[in-house]
């Protein structure tokens, strides 16, 4: 739908769809479970040991298949039917959280139980969170695209970051099986939400010398083609290594540097929330009034100034507003960059190059981490911010030259112009 044939009032709300509350509403229930059992694992594996490695293996158990299975999840994404899949996935991780809810219970729920769930949960998230990216432009028109996804993203934030984590340290302080118990149903409430879908992506026959492999690689194939994705990606691994590497100094950084304790930390973290609940109603607006290109410098820059902040500015007030900022920030690149995706790649590619471009953009958040605290360690926190606001300094000046050229426009004109490939080209 070109703007020629839009309202006034349809330009202002856009129509996302009668199927997208019964999306958005699985987003946020969904994601306010999984903030509950990201608060309650570590808390629970404190109670099972003193070592820091095993309290920290609950997380690493949780994110790892987000890089061991992010390809193979997109091959399944595109091979099933989306619908049904997001339902099943959602009830078997309600059957997991109810196992471990029994395990804590009856006093047979180690160390090893909640690794093994952990690493399942965080299978089923990378297949579902790739599910709702694709299945959404099959139930939202195309000029509602921005809007459909800053919300679903607002949702997601605001539960696994803010609300869900609160909730989860509190139920854990009642009984050390409640959180669990708690997931468990909330995961069952989204499968019989996304199971009232009546849109799904049709499934398209699959040619018979098409082994796993090629498809596999073939939405790998496909990104590395494409400039402007294959440059997107890179730019987000870019942008996920400087807000790794902040956020894993940062506990450090308000202790010694600001001087809060944990409920101030913990207040820093929420005002990330709520840059990205304010950013989910600004970014479409944003975008269609700078333009994509335009969009995409101006998260980069808020990227930047947010670093500058926390890097030079010892005060707890302005680290929030920073927080805040950085979280606008990313929360409107994503808008932008997803919503490329959905429109730039062949529709029978889409989960396989969903996974190749995350897996590249996540590939900074392990290196980021890891490099923030060794910059700490060596010169301080201070020092972890002023290189990330460089780097991000240095990305909006490429994002800029690449919008003076116009590239993300060209790209969907070429897009629309040159005939899709097939899975075998």
């Amino acid at each position: 739908m070109n703007a020629s044939t839009t309202d006034t009032s349809t330009s202002q709300r856009p129509r996302l769809g009668s199927d997208f509350p019964r999306l958005w509403w699985s987003a946020a229930v969904s994601s306010l479970g999984d903030g509950v059992t990201i608060a309650a694992a570590p808390l629970l594996a404190s109670r099972l040991t003193d070592d820091p490695r095993l309290i920290g293996a609950a997380s690493v158990a949780f994110t790892a298949p987000f890089i061991l299975f992010g390809i193979p999840a997109g091959l399944l994404v595109d091979r099933l039917d989306i619908r049904a899949m997001m339902v099943r996935v959602d009830i078997a991780r309600a059957v997991l959280l109810t196992v471990l809810t029994l395990g804590i219970l009856g006093g047979w729920g180690g160390l090893p139980l909640l690794y093994v769930c952990m690493f399942l949960l965080g299978v089923g998230e990378v297949l579902c969170r790739n599910a709702a990216q694709v299945l959404v432009p099959f139930i939202t028109p195309q000029a509602g695209l921005s809007t459909a996804n800053a919300r679903i993203m607002a949702a997601q934030e605001a539960g696994a970051g803010f609300v869900g984590p609160l909730v989860g340290a509190l139920l854990f302080g009642v009984a050390m099986a409640l959180p669990f118990g708690v997931d468990a149903t909330t995961f069952l409430c989204s499968a019989v939400l996304v199971s009232r879908i009546r849109g799904t992506r049709p499934i398209e026959p699959r040619p018979d010398s098409a082994g796993v492999l090629s498809e596999m690689l073939a939405g790998a194939k496909w990104l590395y083609s494409h400039h402007l994705l294959r440059s997107l990606a890179l730019v987000s691994c870019l942008i996920n290594l400087a807000g790794s590497a902040m956020l894993a100094v940062l506990v450090v950084h308000s202790g010694k540097v600001l001087h809060l304790g944990p409920f101030g930390y913990g207040v820093l973290l929420a005002c990330q929330a709520v840059g990205a609940v304010i950013a989910s109603r600004l970014a479409p607006a944003l975008t269609e009034r700078l333009g994509r290109e335009a969009a995409l410098v101006a998260t980069a820059a808020l990227i930047a100034t947010s670093e500058t902040v926390l890097a030079t500015m010892a005060s707890a007030y302005a680290a929030g507003v920073a927080l805040a900022i950085f979280a606008c920030g990313t929360v409107t690149w994503n808008v932008v960059v997803v919503v490329l995706r959905q429109t730039l790649v062949p529709q029978h590619l889409l989960g396989r190059a969903n996974s190749v471009y995350r897996l590249v953009a996540w590939g900074g958040l392990p290196v980021g981490a890891a490099a923030g605290g060794i910059v700490a360690a060596e010169v301080g926190t201070r020092a972890v911010f002023g290189i990330g606001a460089v780097v991000m300094a240095v990305v909006a000046m490429a994002l800029l030259v690449g919008a003076r050229r116009q590239w993300i426009t060209r790209a969907a004109q070429s897009t629309e112009q040159v005939p899709q490939p097939t899975d075998t080209d």
